[in-house]
């Protein structure tokens, strides 16, 4: 499965890399780029880091020390659909 679509990056690249050594994203990425374009993948490598032993992400450390529990997929209000905006005239294209 990919988990990095920008730079064409699997799962298994990146389990490889951690098995390599890299223990962070930012190292994940040094080998593989995954993580360096959108950062849509970010949150996946840095569970593939935990589920591999790896130390938490800053946040979710951060987050314990504060005593603040993990959000629930319930907690978590779905984003608003966008509203349509206006269209606009379809023009033909004239060709010479």
């Amino acid at each position: 499965m990919y988990v990095c679509m920008c730079h064409a990056v699997t799962e298994d690249q990146v389990k490889k890399a951690i098995d390599g050594g890299a223990d962070t994203p930012r190292r994940i990425a040094k080998g593989c780029k995954a993580g360096t374009d959108c950062g849509s993948c970010v949150r996946r490598i840095q569970a593939l880091l935990g589920e591999h032993g790896a130390r938490p992400c800053p946040t979710a450390r951060l987050a314990a020390k504060l005593g603040l529990a993990e959000p629930q997929a319930q907690d978590v209000p779905a984003p608003a659909a966008p509203k349509p905006g206006p269209i606009a005239p379809v023009v033909p294209l004239r060709v010479a």
